[in-house]
């Protein structure tokens, strides 16, 4: 079990835990801190642009998007708060707990999704960024994406106390400043213009739902990576409210908060904070532009952070390595540099921040139903932690009955999508399905249906007499282990 603990003895600021397993005597996160933690997590201009989708993107009024924003976000944030209760029962990440679905190689294909899920947001985020900036200020989009790749993977190489620590301040500091903000909006005095008049089509409600929805589920594969400092003793309810309040809070908020900035202002997140701050009182849309950067460059730091313990995943699924600090700063030094390469060449911010987002629902929301099919239904939260750093474990290298599960949920997906094109009609997808439902998608509904389900079948195969043989041999080689190196 050498890479299930690692030495944890330094005094280095810099978090020397990655992938493995976190003892007892380390577990000194509070539940408390989990719900400003994701609350902040959300509470910056990525998701306003989520609520400027409505009126911009899919033809919605303010209400009509504010409407679908808050269902989603309660509907998917459901499932990424109870992925949070599995952070104290394994001290470990959620995509090194994956394994147990998966097998020890499997995982591999749904590291593949999750990796694309965190790029995905470095990318998007850093084309916020400076599209936003460079249209308010005129700096050099180059220079800014430069200075938030540092920053974030900075934050990242410290690690997950930094993390919390960071997020908790700029929790307090935004939280009077968008109070302010809100009150300006609804009192008339944020400006703007009187939007003009929509016509309701389902497709575009369903189209807002299904992206508010994503916008939590695809936090999913993060979730227990900020709650494995945990006592393992933490109760579930606790856990799982807590998350859920704060990560829902955020964008119940900000959501229809950017449906009204987008039918009064402007299509862009940054702009329209400025713009509304400075209308309100003058001076705020300052400073709410620079928490709000500084907010959604800590998130992007969330971002790297968790790709990287996906990227080491998938390098120890390969061939068992030492999770060293070494190789954590490696890892998150190489995904900042690729995340920014690729932001260079983009520059519009609502058809790509809209289809990344359903990408990436489409490619997790197989895997969110059988990750909690299996924690919750099948073994009810009782693993052998020390057989998930082993291909020769209780979980084998290739799950079958996790791998079938999971390609099938994404192909039955397939015929079910639509991602629209871009203002020139180019890309986008319009499957057999979401054409005769006058573009409604509902493929990730389907996904997570049908995998859950099929997961839930063929796991009634598994046998439980073995793995209560092995949860015991487990559980008797971690006893006793206080972050020694072994």
């Amino acid at each position: 079990m050498s890479q299930t603990v690692s030495n944890a003895g330094s005094s280095s600021p810099i978090e020397s835990r990655s992938i493995d397993w976190v003892p007892e005597n380390e577990r000194h996160g509070k539940v408390r801190d989990q719900g400003p933690f994701w609350f902040l997590g959300n509470f910056q201009p990525f998701t306003l642009g989520i609520g400027i989708l409505g009126p911009t993107l899919l033809g919605l009024s303010v209400a009509e998007t504010a409407l679908a924003c808050i269902l989603g976000v309660l509907f998917g944030t459901l499932f990424m708060a109870f992925h949070a209760s599995q952070g104290p029962t394994f001290g470990l990440p959620q995509m090194i707990q994956s394994r147990a679905q998966l097998g020890y190689r499997g995982v591999s294909f749904a590291l593949i999704a999750t990796l694309f899920t965190f790029g995905g947001f470095l990318v998007v985020d850093t084309v916020l960024i400076k599209v936003g900036l460079n249209g308010i200020f005129g700096w050099s989009t180059l220079a800014i994406a430069i200075v938030i790749t540092v920053l974030s993977a900075a934050i990242a190489i410290f690690g997950h106390d930094w993390l919390h620590l960071v997020f908790k301040i700029l929790f307090w500091i935004s939280l009077p400043l968008w109070i302010i903000l809100t009150i300006g909006v609804l009192t008339g005095r944020a400006g703007g213009v009187e939007p003009q008049p929509t016509e309701f089509t389902w497709a575009g409600w369903l189209g807002m739902f299904t992206v508010a929805a994503s916008y939590n589920i695809t936090y999913a594969p993060y979730v227990s990576d900020y709650s494995r400092y945990l006592p393992k003793d933490t109760k579930v309810s606790a856990i799982v409210g807590s998350v859920f309040i704060g990560a829902a809070g955020a964008p119940i908020w900000l959501m229809p908060l950017g449906a009204w900035i987008g039918a009064h202002l402007i299509n862009d997140p940054l702009q329209g904070i400025y713009q509304a701050g400075n209308n309100t009182v003058n001076g705020l849309g300052g400073l709410l532009l620079v928490v709000s950067v500084l907010a959604l460059v800590a998130t992007m730091g969330l971002g790297a952070y968790s790709g990287m313990l996906t990227v080491v995943t998938a390098m120890d699924s390969v061939k068992s390595i030492k999770p060293t600090r070494q190789l954590r700063i490696i890892v998150i030094t190489l995904l900042s540099v690729i995340a920014f390469a690729i932001s260079l060449a983009l520059n519009e911010v609502s058809q790509t921040l809209n289809n990344t987002l359903l990408i990436m629902l489409y490619l997790l929301a197989p895997w969110t139903a059988i990750n909690l099919v299996d924690y919750f239904f099948v073994r009810r939260g009782h693993y052998a932690i020390t057989d998930l750093f082993t291909p020769n474990g209780i979980y084998g290298a290739w799950s079958t009955r996790g791998l079938v599960a999971y390609v099938v949920g994404i192909a039955v997906e397939i015929p079910f999508m639509y991602l629209p094109a871009d203002a020139d009609g180019n890309g986008g997808y319009l499957s057999i399905f979401a054409e005769k439902f006058q573009y409604v998608d509902v493929s990730w509904i389907v996904g997570m249906v049908v995998a859950g389900a099929l997961y839930f079948v063929l796991a009634q195969s598994i046998d439980k007499t073995a793995e209560a043989a092995a949860i015991a041999r487990s559980e008797e080689e971690l006893k006793g282990i206080s972050g020694i190196s072994v």
